[in-house]
């Protein structure tokens, strides 16, 4: 039998070596894995979802901060196989896969000091998908906080919104009013105590935006120009995502916009702040309305992929590696 260390010498990764839609440059490479680097723990990774944060850069976006080539994914969960003496208590530890190689890859290196345990109460579905949406979703509430507010969500079906919403109630807002495209959503908005407004639907639009304090909006374009032109000058529209594609024009300095991105804050968190935030979300998960999984293999990731496309979806597709 192969030990952690003698198995991931060899290694399947999904690398992107130019810009593109992912269905046409990602490529399903196998190679050797190098040594261990001084710091690092090996992880062997379970499953990793698929988000827009995920395709968005391979498409070239954001390739003015991106040296090419890399390896997708932004997170996921496995188990530790290799790790320093420093932290040997990790061994065979479930954990999250964070903030060092791409997640799209059976084995992955992470930083031994960024490594978060997962609680033996979350299941790996939900562990797998802990970080890029319910992380925006708490630092968004800690920073522009809807205390007291009627709050207004876009692509309130996404996984983001709807754990947004739910905090935000529990945090004081007023009101949390959900903006989606399909009716597939409306039910289970409803059932987390968000008003359901399907988003052709201009006359509640309207009314909703015209008494909304904060908007936390991913999805730009013609959808934020409109909420913006009519919600209160004295509110704050937070937009957090452009899942449009496209950007919105600033046609007045009021209400004041605010551009909200993970990677802003993390260089101020060091290894104990950022423990410190997973011991607020797992509780906080663990209590939430979230979508179910889908779990693909990892050979079969183009449908993974077809599956976060399609309209009205209400299921996080996953790549599964075991």
């Amino acid at each position: 039998m192969k030990t952690g260390a003698e198995e991931s010498k060899v290694n399947q990764a999904l690398w992107y070596r130019h810009f593109g839609e992912p269905e046409q440059v990602l490529s399903l490479e196998a190679a050797p894995k190098p040594p261990l680097a001084a710091g690092a723990v090996r992880v062997k990774m379970r499953l990793a979802p698929v988000n827009a944060s995920d395709l968005i850069p391979i498409t070239g976006a954001y390739q003015h901060r991106i040296a090419l080539p890399q390896i997708a994914g932004y997170e996921g969960t496995g188990v530790v196989t290799e790790a320093p003496p420093s932290h040997a208590f990790l061994l065979g530890k479930r954990v999250l896969a964070l903030r060092g190689e791409g997640t799209w890859q059976r084995f992955t290196d992470v930083p031994a000091d960024r490594v978060i345990r997962v609680p033996e109460n979350i299941d790996d579905t939900l562990a797998a998908r802990a970080y890029i949406n319910p992380l925006a979703a708490r630092l968004m509430l800690d920073h522009f906080s809807p205390a007291g507010k009627h709050l207004l969500l876009t692509a309130a079906g996404s996984d983001c919104a709807l754990l947004a919403g739910q905090w935000a109630l529990k945090a004081g807002a007023l009101s949390v009013t959900g903006v989606h495209r399909s009716p597939v959503h409306a039910a289970r908005l409803e059932a987390c105590g968000i008003t359901p407004v399907q988003q052709d639907n201009s006359a509640a639009l309207h009314h909703y935006a015209a008494r909304a304090a904060l908007v936390y909006d991913a999805t730009g374009g013609a959808l934020a120009e409109e909420i913006r032109e009519r919600m209160p000058t004295s509110g704050q529209f937070i937009s957090y995502g452009l899942l449009s594609g496209q950007a919105f024009p600033l046609r007045q300095a009021l209400p004041r916009v605010h551009w909200f991105h993970i990677r802003n804050y993390l260089p101020a968190m060091d290894a104990q702040a950022w423990q410190a935030i997973f011991a607020r979300l797992w509780p906080a998960l663990a209590q939430s309305i979230t979508s179910s999984a889908t779990c693909y293999a990892f050979d079969d990731w183009r449908a993974a992929i077809t599956e976060w496309r399609s309209a009205g979806r209400t299921s996080k597709p996953l790549l599964r590696f075991e």
